[in-house]
């Protein structure tokens, strides 16, 4: 009761410690900002994956036949919920006279990938109303309908990073031109020629998914159109990927075994594959692929934050400073409380709790001033836009149109241990001090 009664009248008599919580608060604020940030990067990172591609994806080294079949047996497995194919080529895509745009157009299945991925979620005309997602309607039949990225169609405003959503939606119903092409074997004595391929279709919807890489460049069309095109009507239709969601129950690691087993007897058995080929196939989650530059991320994240605890190591300076000064002009109150009975243990315990008292209060601060920041990281970022002019996050460079504003509550409990043990070891050297404090000297002329 003594120590939390000498701890608040310090708190309340000596306004210089205020100085020692307001550096902790900063201190664990900054540190909780950052790993929220990163770990919040990180995370979208992984999820947009998912929801691109699905939770897993099988890339055979080259294009496969009867990927039906494959899908079929998959999905007769406990662990796999859905599959669909994915077939990519490159092209030219024509929407007026002297616009053209370089793309990457996906072949897809767009019912089954809706079930894979999170396809349909991103579509914007369709997320405005509650239909059902319908490629070819009755009586259009004949009307090939696609998926435009919407950074393939506009571009975001330099100073604000948006779309103009109602330009845009004004392109669904616009029929464009992709221009794309095979090799094919020329005469004889020519070798293999490229032959230009050309596909009208009418744009459907418009593809937001808030990645800029995929809005930038990705076109969706019904896979049998884009086979159609490259290669005609005759030919077996073949897919580059198997894109694959797992049901939410299965262990990631045996639903890759059985994926991996079921592909293995289907590319002996019915593709007649060879082993060699067979093992060059690559089977790995949506995260394992993103692995090599998440990790990579991870290691920045890990020296910033040291960079900034190192900073962040001036509270501890200050803290023994504040202490040391108190310790210096209360010398007094040491001896009255030494006189009394206590122990050098008791007078040095003072400090050095309150020390951690201080790292209490001000880690706890830190946390509600983390958590405000992180939360509103946003809204933070578009006051300093439109007060200093400066864009500080832009999706074609940071890939996602929004900074990710979520608190990583599994950070904030280190950093506020940390912060509380700073403090009570900022507080050690004047405790020290404070214990070897003698009565005699300090109360002989009292």
């Amino acid at each position: 009761m003594l120590k939390l009664f000498l701890w608040l009248r310090y708190l309340r008599k000596r306004k210089i410690v205020l100085l020692s919580i307001a550096a902790v608060t900063l201190s664990c604020a900054l540190l909780i900002v950052v790993a929220s940030l990163f770990n919040g990067f990180i995370r979208a990172l992984e999820l947009s994956a998912v929801e691109a591609v699905g939770d897993v994806v099988l890339a055979p080294p080259v294009r496969i036949s009867r990927y039906e079949e494959l899908i079929e047996r998959l999905e007769q497995t406990e662990a796999v919920e859905a599959a669909t194919g994915k077939l990519t080529v490159q092209g030219l895509l024509h929407l007026d006279s002297g616009n053209v745009r370089a793309v990457e157009v996906w072949g897809i299945e767009p019912e089954r990938r809706g079930q894979v991925t999170g396809f349909e979620r991103s579509l914007l005309m369709h997320n405005e109303s509650s239909d059902e997602l319908v490629v070819e309607s009755e009586g259009e039949a004949d009307i090939v309908k696609g998926f435009v990225g919407i950074g393939v169609v506009a571009r975001p405003d330099e100073e604000t990073d948006e779309y103009d959503f109602d330009a845009v939606k004004q392109m669904v119903g616009k029929e464009v031109v992709l221009t794309t092409g095979t090799r094919v074997e020329g005469r004889s004595g020519e070798g293999r020629r490229f032959k230009r391929k050309l596909l009208k279709f009418t744009i459907a919807d418009i593809v937001f998914t808030g990645v800029y890489q995929f809005d930038k460049q990705c076109v969706y069309i019904p896979l049998h159109e884009v086979q159609k095109t490259m290669y005609g009507d005759s030919a077996e239709l073949l897919v580059d990927q198997i894109q694959v969601k797992l049901r939410g129950d299965c262990d990631t690691e045996a639903g890759l075994a059985q994926i991996r087993g079921v592909w293995e007897v289907f590319a002996s058995e019915r593709l007649e594959w060879i082993s060699y080929r067979i093992n060059e196939t690559t089977i790995e989650t949506a995260q394992q692929m993103q692995s090599r530059y998440i990790g990579e991320i991870r290691k920045q994240m890990g020296v910033l934050l040291f960079i900034f605890a190192m900073v962040s190591f001036s509270a501890v300076l200050l803290i023994f400073c504040i202490f040391y000064m108190i310790v210096e002009t209360r010398r007094k109150d040491i001896g009255i409380i030494k006189s009394c009975g206590a122990g050098s243990g008791s007078v040095a315990l003072i400090f050095v709790g309150f020390g951690a008292f201080i790292g209490v209060v001000g880690s706890g601060l830190g946390v509600a001033v983390g958590y405000v920041v992180t939360e509103n990281i946003n809204t933070i970022e578009e006051w300093i836009r439109i007060v200093f002019g400066l864009k500080l996050w832009k999706s074609s460079v940071y890939m996602f149109s929004r900074i990710p504003s979520e608190v990583d509550w599994g950070s904030v409990l280190p950093i506020v241990v940390s912060a509380i043990l700073a403090a009570a070891i900022g507080a050690v050297v004047p405790a020290i001090v404070a214990a070897r404090t003698r009565p005699v000297n300090v109360l002989r002329y009292e």
